[in-house]
């Protein structure tokens, strides 16, 4: 029987890209899976997809009205969590001197608000003995260019899995994130795919499966806490 077999399970931004393909395994596996997404008409989209064990709940994580939404949907229909995959987040290149204050509230709104209440509003859910997984990126330990609001909310991402695993050892929930390179998702252009991957030493892309495969590791690792794990192809490696 998988590990997964009977856990509920939430993972934000699961609409599309890493979120969508680490619900679709995790609903495969046999967990009971509630994802989020902005956008209605995608959620219903993903939802379809991955075809059963699976709710899609409508929401901003920004917004924290809408998680109390998720999660008092959570509590009527399982009443509890067994894992959090906090994966939504986003950001754009804009170089220092060009930042105003609404991409800088934006990007600090839904990287830093919205994991940390999408963390702390699922604990009176969450079982003892539970995993948290932190969607983080190298990113936050590494000087990239025009990257400096972004980089500066992934360096608190990393930060949040490591004083959040000494919060919660109490009750025995792991705390852990995943710094990732550049993946193959939508949101980059076909055209940049290789200037992109020169920035790894493997000399390629990152997949969304290798993600998945680093998630579900570590939803499964039960003497790794406070650890983030770089799917980075080597690139917090480089200079």
């Amino acid at each position: 029987m998988s590990k997964l077999e009977g856990k509920v399970a939430v993972i934000t931004g699961g609409s599309s890209g890493i979120g969508l393909a680490a619900a679709q395994m995790f609903a495969s596996e046999g967990a009971k899976v509630f994802i989020t997404g902005r956008r209605q008409n995608e959620l219903d989209a993903a939802v379809k997809q991955i075809g059963k064990n699976v709710i899609g709940v409508q929401g901003d994580v920004s917004n924290l009205e809408d998680l109390d939404r998720l999660y008092a949907q959570v509590k009527q229909q399982e009443a509890r969590i067994d894992v959090l995959f906090a994966n939504a987040g986003g950001g754009e290149l804009v170089p220092l001197g060009s930042i105003t204050e609404e991409q800088f509230d934006k990007t600090f709104s839904i990287n830093v608000k919205g994991l940390l209440f999408t963390v702390q509003k699922a604990l009176p859910l969450f079982q003892d003995g539970g995993s948290i997984i932190l969607n983080a990126s190298v990113a936050g330990s590494k000087g990239l260019e025009a990257f400096s609001v972004y980089s500066a909310t992934k360096a608190a991402v990393r930060s949040f899995a490591r004083t959040w695993t000494v919060d919660l050892k109490a009750r025995g929930i792991r705390v852990n994130a995943v710094a990732l390179g550049v993946i193959r998702t939508p949101m980059h252009e076909p055209a940049s795919y290789d200037a992109l991957a020169k920035l790894h030493p493997v000399g390629r892309l990152g997949e969304i499966d290798y993600v998945v495969d680093a998630v579900v590791y570590l939803e499964n690792a039960p003497f790794v806490t406070g650890e983030i794990l770089h799917v980075d192809g080597g690139q917090s490696a480089g200079h």
